[in-house]
């Protein structure tokens, strides 16, 4: 059978049969979801295999492969292929092994609920395997069969061999996964070993010639070819092929803006979709921002609107819908609220929670010295919000000032996600300005400037840049980061100490922030909440830094270099000196 969507397309053919013992312990199945799923999680194929050594195995495989093509897409659209695959897996295998340890065959796991599991998904325009055990993925080629998958399976001998790895034989599980860029024309085949073992290249490409027009058929010849050759094993095979792949970018945010005219420049008192126009927060070469009333509910709005100046750029327009997208998707206190509602729009713009209060960067000019009690409750609550955004797969990428709001109680909200990165979309519409750096240079983390990848430590070091400015007025490396073109520009940054602006901050403070703010993102605090947890309760490690000498370059650079040109100076004279006596 043949998808007919216009943008991701693919044709699949499946057939699956039982072996000689009359009971069928494999079980598969796929799913050609519509849109928005299409563009959002992909085509899903899954099979499993069981062993013949339990009774229950193929209940086993029916549950792998049904929860997965189940749960799988009801993970986060913000998640990417491998973190929604791994965490359903996962609550599989766990579930399987739960079964096992209430059943009689909890003393002997080949017994009990274990099967083989393998997966492909087609999202955007990349391939993702997920496997364990040893059924297996090929992609086919004109003279053979490129296995993508590896076996798990211990060879005690020539003949004698066991499972290493399968789903329900521990409360963990390791799953393979690779991505592949995917490409117009590609053949994938499943299959599990009953089938494999009994057919070769040739064998699918004359399969697929004979039933060129039913693929399920061109399966079923497979399995029939397997059968022939003396298979007395459960044989399933599954056949994919992608006839035509997605437009970039992403027609998720594509969508949001499909049909809606640009927003004209609004005036107070204007009425537009449903919102009254109080007046003008903010203006940009990108975008207008309003305060509006929400006529429906009287809530006080903030409105922004595309200029006109980036109205016929798709991708700036797709970043200015990204904002209202990000917002929808992630929960908390720390993180601007979308305004939701249900009146259909006629324009592109994006409508958000008002927060009366102020950005921190007027805070940080009305609290030019602040303790450092309140320095730290500013950033963990900042830190909560980027925890909110990283547990979905999103960075942030222009934390700064002016994109946190405190407001009249003290609650911090991170604002704008215009330059965020969500892992889900990336997979499904690779960024094609990716050579751009994202943010605010001064805040932007040094590995962006070599040419590398965000991590959720980018985000993180941002953070400990706040809290540097916050503490000292500064920032911890001036304007050393937005020079940084190579990797030994990286190695030059050199750290100094708060303590050299702020000799009543504590000798454990710099440790923590030295470390935040490494050039290296490895060596790093890993997550926010270390990060959150040091600054907060520092443990013996930052505290032993008060014994250690400091040089003077780092403690103090400008004395330093200070006293060596006053060295220097010293010493020039002295040589002019002795020319002119003759010495």
């Amino acid at each position: 059978m043949s998808s007919q969507h216009n943008t991701l397309r693919v044709t699949l053919g499946q057939h699956s049969r039982a072996g000689h013992g009359g009971v069928n312990q494999d079980f598969h199945g796929a799913v050609l979801p519509t849109e928005p799923l299409r563009s959002t999680k992909g085509i899903a194929l899954a099979l499993a295999d069981g062993i013949g050594s339990s009774a229950v195995s193929q209940e086993a495989s029916a549950a792998a492969v049904r929860s997965f093509l189940d749960d799988y897409y009801a993970t986060s659209e913000a998640w990417s292929v491998r973190r929604s695959a791994q965490r359903v897996l996962g609550a599989t295998n766990a579930w399987l092994h739960a079964q096992t340890m209430r059943s009689n065959a909890r003393f002997d796991k080949d017994r009990g609920y274990v099967c083989t599991f393998s997966a492909l998904v087609l999202k955007g325009r990349e391939v993702h395997l997920l496997h364990v055990g040893d059924s297996r993925i090929y992609r086919l080629h004109p003279q053979s069969l490129e296995p993508l998958t590896q076996d798990h399976r211990v060879h005690l001998s020539s003949v004698e061999s066991f499972l290493g790895r399968a789903l329900g034989t521990g409360a963990n599980v390791e799953m393979d996964y690779r991505s592949l860029p995917a490409e117009v024309g590609a053949v994938y085949v499943l299959a599990t070993d009953g089938a494999y073992l009994h057919f070769d290249a040739a064998a699918v490409h004359d399969a697929l010639h004979r039933f060129s027009n039913d693929w399920d058929r061109a399966a079923q010849a497979l399995v029939d070819s397997a059968q022939a050759q003396g298979s007395d094993d459960d044989m399933t095979v599954q056949l994919l092929r992608i006839d035509a792949l997605p437009e970039v970018p992403l027609r998720g945010l594509q969508a949001l803006r499909e049909d809606l005219a640009v927003t004209p420049l609004l005036a107070p008192r204007a009425q537009f979709e449903g919102f009254r126009i109080v007046r003008e927060l903010h203006a940009s070469a990108r975008s207008h921002v309003y305060l509006a009333v929400d006529e429906h509910t009287q809530q006080q709005v903030v409105l922004k609107t595309p200029s006109v100046d980036v109205a016929g750029d798709a991708f700036h327009m797709d970043r200015f819908m990204l904002e209202e997208w990000v917002a929808r998707r992630v929960h908390s206190p720390h993180v601007l609220r979308p305004h939701v509602h249900d009146r259909p729009r006629r324009h592109v713009y994006v409508a958000m929670e008002f927060v009366d209060g102020q950005t921190l960067a007027q805070w940080m000019i009305d609290h030019p010295r602040p303790d450092l009690a309140t320095v730290r409750g500013i950033i963990v609550q900042v830190g909560k919000g980027l925890q909110a955004l990283h547990g979905k797969e999103m960075l942030h990428q222009d934390l700064r000032p002016e994109n946190v709001m405190i407001d009249r109680e003290g609650t911090i909200r991170i604002i704008d996600f215009g330059s965020a990165r969500v892992a889900g979309l990336e997979e499904a519409a690779p960024d094609q300005r990716a050579d751009i750096i994202p943010g605010t240079l001064q805040y932007t983390a040094p590995e962006y400037f070599a040419g590398q990848e965000g991590s959720a430590r980018a985000d993180l070091f941002a953070l400990a840049v706040l809290a540097y400015q916050m503490l000292t007025a500064q920032l911890p490396y001036g304007l050393q980061v937005v020079r940084i073109r190579s990797a030994g520009d990286i190695r030059a940054l050199r750290y100094v100490p708060v303590r050299h602006f702020r000799p009543d901050m504590p000798h454990w403070l710099d440790g923590v922030l030295q470390k935040a703010l490494s050039p290296d993102p490895t060596k790093r605090q890993e997550v926010v909440s270390e990060f959150l947890h040091d600054l907060n309760t520092p443990g013996p490690q930052f505290h032993q830094l008060r014994h250690r000498a400091v040089p003077l370059a780092q403690r103090n650079p400008v004395v330093f270099w200070q006293a060596t040109s006053l060295l220097l100076g010293l010493a020039v004279v002295a040589l002019v000196g002795a020319r002119v006596f003759g010495i």
